[in-house]
C-alpha cells in the first residue's frame, strides 16, 4: 500500500465505510427514494418496493432510524397508524441518492452490456466469471414505476 493510501485504514475511513454500508445497500437507497416524495406508511411502501420482505423492511426502517435518518410517528388510532418520514437529515441524503438511482436507471442496459461482454469473455475462456465477481445483478428488485 503507498504511503497516500494509509488513511483508508483510519477510524475515520472505517465509519465512513460503516455509514456508506447503511445509506448505500439497496433497500436503504429505495427507502429513501420513496420517503422524499412525504411521510408513507408500512404497508405502503412493503406494496411499492417490489422483491423487499416484511423483516427486510423492519430493519432496513430500524437502521435509518437509529441513524437519524428516518422518524417514526405512531398514531393513537385502532388500530394504531405508523407513519415513516425523512428527518432534515434524511433530507440532505435525497439529492445523492436520487441521483444515484437517477446513475443507475440511466446506465442499467449499458452495465448489462457489459456484464453480457464479460461473461461471454468468460465463457470463452472456460470461466465463470459472474459466479465468481457477483457484479450488479439483473433482479427486479426496485420501487414499482419508478
Amino acid at each position: 500500500m503507498t504511503e497516500e493510501h494509509h488513511g483508508f485504514q483510519s477510524e475515520g475511513c472505517r465509519e465512513v465505510s460503516r455509514l456508506l454500508a447503511r445509506v448505500g445497500d439497496k433497500w436503504s437507497v429505495l427507502i429513501v427514494m420513496l420517503l422524499a416524495d412525504g411521510p408513507r406508511r408500512f404497508n405502503e411502501m412493503k406494496r411499492m418496493i417490489e422483491g423487499i420482505s416484511q423483516r427486510m423492511l423492519t430493519l432496513s426502517l430500524r437502521g435509518l432510524e437509529r441513524d437519524g435518518l428516518v422518524s417514526r410517528t405512531v398514531f393513537p388510532t385502532i388500530p394504531p397508524r405508523v407513519d415513516y418520514e425523512l428527518t432534515a437529515l434524511g433530507h440532505s441524503l435525497r439529492e445523492p441518492v436520487m441521483a444515484l438511482g437517477q446513475w443507475a436507471q440511466a446506465n442499467t442496459r449499458v452495465i448489462a452490456a457489459a456484464q453480457a461482454a464479460f461473461d461471454q469473455r468468460c465463457i470463452a475462456e472456460g470461466k465463470n466469471g459472474a459466479a465468481r465477481t457477483g457484479g450488479l445483478g439483473s433482479g427486479s428488485y426496485g420501487p414499482r414505476g419508478v
